[in-house]
């Protein structure tokens, strides 16, 4: 797993072992900024379920104005922090070690133009964290969810899907959050 593009293109990024996080492969990671394009520079990105970091790191290399990494987990949240440092993209991060739900609760970091989530268990439930973001997105928002395949995303009020790719097992569906 590396970095695909920007300023730290090339650099290698480190995992958590185990089977609690499945990290995003390339292939789908460059395909993801390759349909967010012009979205990514300057945005302001949250990375839901952080994992690595790889996401966020991948907005911050090619030009976000900010991330801000979520996830609960020491071992995780360790392997963000060794990352963003190995990036040099330390400075314009923020890496918060909490539940989801209970960040989004009292979250006073956003609102966010950009939100990945890759969540690892099933979309009942995401009713929860999402309905919590929705207060803390931007008008045109965008919103991005990586899960399985099969998984019927719940809807959720203000926020329309607008697009879905699918990789083998994995489906990234994109939500746009509607303008005020």
């Amino acid at each position: 797993m590396r970095v695909i593009a920007g300023i730290a293109r090339g650099v290698p990024l480190a995992a958590p072992r185990g089977r609690g996080t499945r990290p995003i492969t390339d292939r789908v990671k460059e395909t993801l900024f390759g349909i967010l394009g012009d979205r990514v520079p300057g945005a302001r990105v949250l990375d839901l379920y952080a994992g690595s970091g790889s996401i966020g790191i991948e907005a911050l290399s090619r030009g976000a104005a900010s991330a801000d990494f979520v996830e609960r987990e020491r071992g995780a949240l360790a392997i963000v922090r060794s990352n963003l440092e190995r990036t040099h993209l330390e400075n314009d991060a923020r890496v918060h070690g909490k539940d989801v739900e209970r960040y989004l609760a009292t979250a006073s970091d956003g609102p966010w133009d950009l939100v990945i989530l890759d969540p690892p268990y099933e979309a009942r439930a995401m009713v929860a964290p999402l309905r919590a973001l929705v207060s803390h997105l931007m008008p045109g928002a965008q919103v991005v969810i990586k899960h399985f395949w099969r998984t019927e995303l719940p809807e959720i009020g203000g926020l329309t899907m607008t697009r879905q790719r699918r990789f083998g097992e994995t489906m990234l569906t994109f939500l746009a959050m509607e303008d005020a």
